[in-house]
């Protein structure tokens, strides 16, 4: 049986991204709330849901639900999230959880308090390539992880009219801030900055840090490059191995073969040479490399009081954490 939802926000990011995928990972939306009459329509009239609400407090007393989800904004994400809790809701919050650490706290309070899950929205875990890396280094061929190198750029016009950077930092830098220690498999420790802002909302900074483990890392992060663009490269490194993840959906395993052109039986040998793999577009398969399906598929699981590996609030503490030390450095 469907999970019966109650959803918060009907944006465009809702409307593109989340609400499409709800079906496919067990959830059935109820009602939808949003302070804007024609964008809650639109999505009612989309979806065939019979219940819209323009306050999300009455939408928590819609009869039957089972969960709350939202993408709003990062101040309301706490203030409807706990509210939500206290009416034994279990939720699913698009990143950032919130403006601050301190917000992102007060939610994994109130979720540690009420005993339900509050689920968040790091879909870079759940991205093909992201996915397959993590994979690959949870094995026993991988061994170490050594280094990190990550790429996240966006352009100036998305987060336009921020000269501060306030929106780049929550809603795109929040990302690497969890997605890059995941990989690591630890908490960062000493951090580092260069930067250079060639003008108003442009910004481009390479973020040095170490983990406890030992390991390294070179997180670039800016504003200067076209969204029209890929715009995202990871390379793992290891002892005689790496990992690279291109665009979120090429990966290449490259492992330690031995030189070929002096070799007449030279071939490729699957115990050592680099594996490589790409998706299939011309395939009749409607499959989401970006990985909200998957992420969301995971998180109806936890909604439901199951074990789950869906990122939770208290990852989040962990990303708004590392954001705030991130942005003290860049002085924003």
């Amino acid at each position: 049986m469907s999970l019966r939802l109650g959803w918060i926000g009907c944006g465009r990011h809702a409307r593109r991204m989340l609400l499409p995928q709800m079906a496919s990972a067990g959830m059935r939306v109820e009602a939808v709330c949003d302070r804007d009459p024609l964008s809650a329509a639109k999505v009612a009239d989309a979806y065939g849901i019979g219940a819209v609400y323009s306050d999300y407090r009455q939408l928590m007393g819609h009869p039957g639900l089972d969960a709350v989800g939202m993408a709003v904004g990062p101040a309301l994400h706490v203030e409807a999230g706990c509210a939500a809790l206290g009416r034994g809701l279990p939720v699913f919050v698009e990143k950032p959880p919130s403006a601050d650490a301190a917000g992102a706290s007060r939610l994994a309070e109130a979720s540690a308090r009420t005993g339900l899950p509050v689920l968040l929205g790091f879909m870079k875990r759940y991205s093909t390539g992201n996915r397959m890396a993590k994979a690959i280094l949870a094995g026993a061929k991988f061994g170490e992880v050594l280094g990190i190198t990550a790429t996240y750029m966006t352009g100036p016009a998305y987060f336009a009219g921020e000269p501060d950077h306030d929106g780049f930092y929550l809603h795109h830098c929040v990302h690497y801030m969890d997605l890059v220690p995941w990989l690591a498999g630890s908490e960062m420790t000493d951090m580092a900055i260069r930067q250079v802002e060639p003008g108003p909302g442009r910004l481009l900074f390479h973020l040095n840090t170490t983990f406890a483990s030992g390991a390294i890392a070179t997180i670039i992060m800016g504003t200067v490059q076209s969204r029209g663009n890929p715009v995202e490269h990871l390379t793992i490194m290891g002892d005689h191995q790496r990992i690279e993840v291109d665009n979120v959906i090429d990966i290449t395993w490259y492992r330690d073969p031995p030189f070929k052109a002096d070799d007449p039986d030279a071939i490729l040998d699957d115990a050592c040479d680099a594996l490589t793999w790409k998706p299939n577009f011309t395939a009749a398969a409607n499959e989401d490399h970006k990985g909200y399906q998957a992420l969301l598929t995971d998180v109806a699981v936890a909604l439901r009081g199951d074990t789950s590996p869906a990122p939770t609030i208290a990852d989040g503490v962990l990303a708004m954490q590392r954001l705030e030390r991130m942005r003290a450095l860049l002085g924003h």
